[in-house]
């Protein structure tokens, strides 16, 4: 085994994966309605499925609601204003034939929600599938940089606001502009004069709310994030609540939660207040409507320009039209709430995938223990806020811009060779870039220049079902679901059989251990594996992936913060885990980088040591420096 480092300046062995696409670090600039809501249905196609059909019953169901102004119309004039007296038969057969158009008309709306109803739920399905599989796609880095409580917001919340629009505002639209335009058509067939006076009261409210509702679309964004800063809070106070008692952070923790509910409150009543304003607006111009129909509709009449009946069937219409315009300023108001929870969630599965899979174009990795080789690697990370406004972007603006621009390099034009079956330990200070190593090697990151290669294949050729099938990454705080035992060792390999696992469980060293839990291999783990200890739940990360059986091994310290005797143990598991195979080991302790074939030390980015344990600990160069420290502090 050997490895090697160069820093000969400009080295690069590959183009870094399209970090930066030109488009600099401006401020995010949020989508227009109209092209969101044309982004939300090239997402969802499912809403417009059978769309023509829907649109034509709920039409057909808008001209059965002026049946009834009809009949009143007929019935008064016809029937009982008749000129040889009341036509009582003409009235019989005027309410029946309403009566029937009214049922058609109920059965015709039930069918239009169900359609309705079906093609919502189609849809939100296809967005909440999405919308998970993207955020569980993203890379480590986006992931890091958008606190977790509001990706759970953007996948959960948002798009429950999305599915209570579509299924009760989205068809009360639909159905309210229908009835709208059936409406004002018999209206002016039955008095031009009483429709432009209609049309002459309701241009004020057509010309105000536009910007009213402008106002509300900032106000129900504002709404969304904060409430994603409240579930962060949360699950920050909930998942460190032993770290926050332990410090009598209590106070201070509450304070922070309480000061994002707080801005959550202020930011939702700003939000409502202008919700009830548009529709204060809407109720004042509709009772105007109805005053001003009565006044004019008096004096038609008096000058013998509109009979009885048409006046009462006119005012009848005219609550046919104040109706939806009252449904239709709430529902806008709804709309905007939605359109803030589009926003986010399109904003998330616009954000670009850093590490994507080749799929169908990608090789396989190939048989037998695995060989690193990284030629001319550097690497710099995104900060932070780049992140968040590349989520925040999205695809509107056609790419993620530059995260990286003017971020410090972590590595720099480095150069390792790692030979199948070797292990490895890699060392240095904190910063130093070691942690950034292992993740290139497993590609969770890809480089900014040069190549990472495994078996002598570019790791970006590479289909990622092969790849983490073949590459196992052990992380020092092994994550556990909760479930038992037995379920977390088979998690990596989901068809090993008991038997599997009691050999998996014997070639480590640890069938006793596993004998003494409480329940066996049936223990329940907890949340989070609680109920086990650090040590415990690192034998478990060691034995999940042993059993998934890899051939590259990726470890980040699995042996910190135990106690001896569960160290013995794991030094011993370890040492089965890893015979035969490939191993990269970040090593923060002295026992795993003198177990090690090889210690790589990094330092500024760039590998400064390469040799076995024993010769760099006399070197005098800065392993030995860590020699001596490690030494010092376990005297």
């Amino acid at each position: 085994m050997s490895a090697t480092t160069t820093a000969a300046p400009g080295r690069g062995h590959g183009a870094g994966r399209g970090r930066g696409a030109g488009h600099g670090a401006a401020g995010p600039r949020r989508p227009g309605r109209r092209s969101t809501l044309r982004r939300a249905l090239e997402i969802t196609p499912e809403i417009t499925d059978g769309l023509r059909l829907t649109l034509t019953l709920a039409a057909v169901t808008t001209l059965g609601k002026v049946a009834v102004p009809l009949a009143v119309q007929q019935t008064i004039d016809r029937g009982v204003n008749a000129a040889g007296g009341p036509d009582v038969a003409r009235v019989v057969v005027t309410v029946l034939v309403a009566a029937a158009v009214v049922v058609l008309t109920g059965l015709l709306s039930y069918r239009v929600n169900v359609r309705v109803f079906r093609a919502t739920e189609a849809a939100l399905a296809t967005l909440r599938t999405r919308a998970f599989d993207h955020v569980h796609r993203l890379a480590v880095l986006t992931q890091s940089g958008e606190r977790r409580g509001s990706l759970v917001a953007r996948v959960t919340t948002d798009v429950d606001t999305i599915s209570t629009f579509l299924q009760t505002g989205g068809l009360v639209l639909l159905l309210s502009l229908g009835q709208l335009g059936v409406a004002v058509t018999v209206m002016v067939v039955l008095s031009w004069q009483l429709a432009a006076l209609v049309l002459a009261c309701y241009l004020p409210l057509l010309l105000a709310i536009a910007p009213l509702q402008r106002r509300v679309a900032a106000r129900y964004a504002v709404v969304r994030t904060r409430y994603g800063d409240v579930l962060a809070r949360v699950s920050e106070a909930v998942v460190g609540a032993e770290t926050i008692r332990a410090h009598a952070a209590a106070p201070r923790t509450w304070r922070r939660l309480d000061a994002s509910v707080e801005a959550h409150r202020r930011s939702a009543t700003r939000a409502q207040v202008a919700t009830a304003t548009t529709s204060g607006v809407g109720l004042a111009t509709n009772g105007l409507v109805t005053c001003a129909v009565l006044v004019g509709g008096t004096l038609l009449g008096l000058a013998g320009d509109i009979t009885l009946g048409r006046l009462l069937a006119f005012l009848f219409i005219t609550n046919l039209v104040t109706q939806p315009v009252l449904a239709l300023t709430e529902t806008l108001n709804e709309l905007q709430n939605a359109l803030a929870g589009w926003r986010r969630v399109i904003a998330v599965l616009d954000t670009p995938v850093a590490v994507v899979d080749p799929g169908a174009d990608g090789v396989d990795l190939p048989a037998g223990p695995v060989s690193v080789r990284l030629e001319g690697v550097s690497f710099r990370y995104p900060r932070a806020e780049a992140i968040r406004d590349a989520g925040q972007r999205g695809g509107d603006q056609g790419g993620a811009g530059d995260p990286g621009r003017g971020a410090p390099a972590v590595l720099s034009d480095v150069d390792l060779w790692v030979a199948p079956g070797a292990s490895i330990a890699v060392v240095g200070e904190t910063g130093s870039g070691k942690t950034t190593l292992t993740r290139l090697v497993c590609r969770l990151v890809d480089p900014d220049a040069g190549r990472v290669l495994l078996s002598g294949v570019d790791a970006r050729a590479l289909r990622e079902e092969s790849l983490h099938r073949r590459v196992q990454v052990v992380p020092q705080e092994g994550f556990l679901f909760e479930t038992t035992v037995a379920a977390n060792l088979t998690f990596g390999a989901p068809g090993a059989s008991d038997a599997d696992v009691d050999r998996a469980l014997a070639e480590l060293g640890l069938s006793g251990w596993a004998a003494s839990l409480p329940d066996g291999l049936d223990t329940e783990v907890g949340q989070l594996g609680e109920r086990l200890s650090a040590g415990e739940r690192q034998l478990v990360a060691l034995a999940r992936a042993h059993l998934a059986g890899p051939d590259l091994l990726v470890l980040d310290e699995a042996t910190s913060s135990v106690d001896p005797v569960t160290e013995v143990r794991l030094q011993r598991a370890l040492a089965g885990l890893v015979d035969g195979r490939t191993s990269v080991a970040i090593a923060h302790r002295l026992s795993t980088a003198e177990a090690a074939d090889t210690v790589v030390v990094v330092e500024g980015g760039r590998i400064v040591e390469v040799g076995t344990a024993a010769d760099l600990a006399h070197a005098g160069g800065p392993y030995s420096r860590l020699h001596a420290a490690w030494t010092a502090q376990h005297a």
